[in-house]
């Protein structure tokens, strides 16, 4: 899970790169700039011109941040996001996607309302076109519905057809789902799947590079497609015609190095036009069923590592703790209140569920779950 254990100075400095995010002109490059030349971003966001042209930054840029800074209350930005449950991530924290930063163009700033947990790792995207056939939707949900149940995380772009069929069958089969957003996170695009990115964030994760208040844009798409295909170990395209943001996905998964898959079709049907040329060129492995995407990907005995990591308590304190904790830090004084155990009886077996992996302690004396129980346990106190 996602560990916001960089809180204070990071906090701080966090609102710079909201900031400079909200300034049109400043994508990654220019960001990276800033990044690169100053020691942090807040001495970036309070430079003179002149030593933002010594950071590489053209005139237009300098004057892009110049004219806008006035209108952005850094403060209010803030306060937004905490209105929206939003966290955001950049790309110096230890808890950003260890895979997204091997892609060359990864975005320096991820917005995330959600929990992101270690076996996340294990990702697939599952992509297609939104006018889904009958067939199509019925292999999707068998598919992802196997994978689900091997504990492999369904990414996708919460689009209609496909998209969509793979995020719920997903949750329906008791996994989890990340949906990769081509706007701000305060917008459901479309509106129509508001409660299938609720059902998401309860079990994983919205995610998008796009600040609070960006409107759907059809530019933005193919950028929020390759944050797709970087997330994941590899993508199944499921149906797709040949030039169909499916297949951009598909050759952006090529290019970084990521495993393609693909359903074969109809040759018939336009919608399966574009997975049967990738498998004809040779760029995608046919799948059958689920087993082939495990066994390509060696990911057999994810199950079973899985059912290795489970936190299973080992005595009624320890049950009693995991139910106290969640993925937000919790101070140990509120531990104390809400469990009514003695302080030392706490003290003493955090830090050896510490020493289990079965918490983390972030910051100073606040605590968080390292991993998820899968049971609720029966605790008996004296």
């Amino acid at each position: 899970m996602l560990e916001w254990h960089y809180l204070e100075m990071n906090r701080k400095d966090i609102k710079y790169w909201v900031g400079f995010s909200l300034i049109p002109g400043i994508g990654r490059v220019r960001l990276m700039q800033l990044d690169s030349h100053f020691s942090n971003l807040e001495d970036a966001w309070r430079a003179a011109p002149a030593d933002l042209r010594k950071a590489g930054l053209d005139s237009k840029s300098i004057h892009a941040i110049t004219s806008w800074q006035p209108r952005i209350s850094l403060e209010a930005e803030m306060e937004k996001l905490e209105r929206y449950k939003v966290k955001a991530l950049t790309w110096h924290d230890p808890n950003y996607p260890s895979r997204l930063k091997e892609i060359y163009d990864y975005p320096p700033l991820l917005y995330i309302k959600g929990t992101l947990l270690p076996e996340d790792e294990w990702c697939l995207a599952v992509i297609g076109t939104r006018r889904a056939t009958v067939y199509g939707r019925q292999i999707t949900e068998e598919i992802v519905a196997d994978l689900a149940r091997n504990k492999i995380t369904v990414v996708g772009g919460l689009a209609r057809g496909i998209d969509s069929v793979a995020h719920r069958s997903a949750l329906d089969a008791g996994g989890r789902s990340i949906a990769v957003f081509g706007c701000g996170l305060d917008t459901i695009y479309p509106a129509e799947n508001a409660g299938l990115a609720r059902r998401i964030v309860q079990h994983g994760a919205i995610i998008s590079e796009y600040p609070l208040g960006t409107r759907p844009r059809a530019a933005n798409f193919p950028q929020r497609n390759r944050i797709m295909s970087g997330l994941s170990l590899g993508v199944l395209v499921i149906e797709a015609p040949r030039a169909s943001g499916a297949m951009i996905t598909a050759h952006q998964a090529l290019e970084q190095n990521r495993e393609v898959f693909a359903i074969p079709g109809s040759i018939l049907s336009p919608t399966s036009q574009g997975t049967n040329h990738l498998i004809q060129q040779g760029e995608a492995k046919l799948v059958r069923d689920y087993t082939d995407i495990l066994e390509e990907l060696n990911l057999t005995a994810v199950a079973h590592q899985m059912e290795i990591k489970e936190v299973v308590p080992s005595s009624d304190a320890e049950a009693l703790l995991l139910k106290q904790l969640s993925t937000d830090p919790t101070h140990i004084d509120e531990v104390c209140r809400s469990s009514g155990l003695p302080m030392s009886t706490i003290s003493s077996t955090l830090a050896m569920m510490e020493l289990k992996g079965m918490v983390r302690q972030i910051g100073t004396m606040n605590y968080i779950l390292a991993r998820e129980p899968r049971q609720e346990y029966r605790i008996k106190i004296d």
